[in-house]
């Protein structure tokens, strides 16, 4: 299993660990949609650009790094996706966030062509990608997981077999509604304590002193001096997820009370203009909403 394609590789997340596979030695081919400028540094490394998502079909593996489930669909059973040349035996690994239902679906299309279906989604960030030390959460048999654990160290400092093929996506919309309650919780407490008239550092300083600090309530403490790109993720990619998450509790016949209300703070702050901003811009949104000074909002 050395050679390895990759859908992605001019993304944030993508060139990282398309970079880290090809200095692990892997062979590596790519396919870019639009922008080529970010992968030049990988082709000179010795990637090979490929014309389509079907000519990565020849690879021994491909991993797939997008959006979401529409594009990953898209990459996988459009016309001319990777599919339309699958042989048998090749593997799919989409590490991409996507909705459950859709990564079921796909399996049961790639189980068709004799295709393995994988879903590893991450956490961390761009910079975990470019350092090779994501997390990586894998859905697959024992046996898939023990054929393709060396090619997702390549990029990830931990690696966790959650379950069977699916179970990476929900692990990872379950973590992803705890982060961004955490965020939109943090933002609230910021405009409510503006317009009491606390000092928020105070706050900040209470907090991280505590069992309710940690590493993303710090991230949003950085607005307080102005930073709103310490955490590298746009509020549109996190309205998104969120909205994956809702559709999972309803298939699930949970009540999501909560999860509804981080959804419609974070559509609130892509609707007042931030969805291209980083997630601590719910700062902002607080601050316009509320009509007050948080910061140096």
């Amino acid at each position: 299993m050395q050679h390895i394609g990759f859908v992605g590789a001019s993304g944030l997340m993508g060139h990282g660990m398309a970079k880290n596979i090809r200095a692990k030695g892997f062979d590596l081919s790519i396919s870019v949609h639009q922008r080529t400028a970010p992968v030049q540094d990988l082709l000179a490394a010795g990637a090979q650009q490929v014309g389509s998502y079907a000519d990565l079909a020849a690879c021994d593996v491909v991993l797939v790094c997008v959006t979401g489930s529409p594009q990953v669909e898209a990459v996988v059973a459009g016309p001319g996706g990777i599919l339309s040349k699958a042989r048998a035996g090749l593997v799919i690994i989409d590490t991409s966030t996507s909705e459950p239902d859709s990564t079921r679906r796909l399996a049961a299309l790639c189980a068709e062509k004799g295709v393995v279906y994988v879903d590893a989604p991450l956490t961390r960030t761009p910079i975990e990608a470019e350092a090779g030390k994501l997390n990586s959460m894998v859905g697959a048999s024992p046996e898939v997981f023990a054929q393709i654990e060396p090619v997702i160290r390549a990029y990830s400092e931990n690696v966790f077999h959650v379950g069977e093929m699916g179970s990476g996506h929900v692990i990872k919309l379950l973590n992803n509604f705890v982060a961004q309650a955490i965020c939109t919780a943090t933002a609230e407490a910021f405009a409510v304590g503006a317009k009491a008239g606390v000092k928020l550092e105070k706050l900040v300083e209470v907090i991280s002193a505590g069992g309710v600090n940690s590493g993303l309530f710090q991230l949003m403490a950085k607005t307080l001096q102005g930073d709103y790109a310490a955490m590298k993720f746009e509020l549109n990619n996190a309205t998104k997820d969120l909205r994956y998450y809702a559709h999972l509790s309803e298939s699930m016949k949970v009540p999501s009370i909560i999860g509804g209300s981080v959804h419609q703070a974070l559509s609130t702050a892509v609707a007042l203009g931030y969805g291209s901003e980083m997630v601590p811009s719910l700062v902002k949104a607080q601050a316009q909403l509320n009509q007050v000074k948080i910061g140096q909002s």
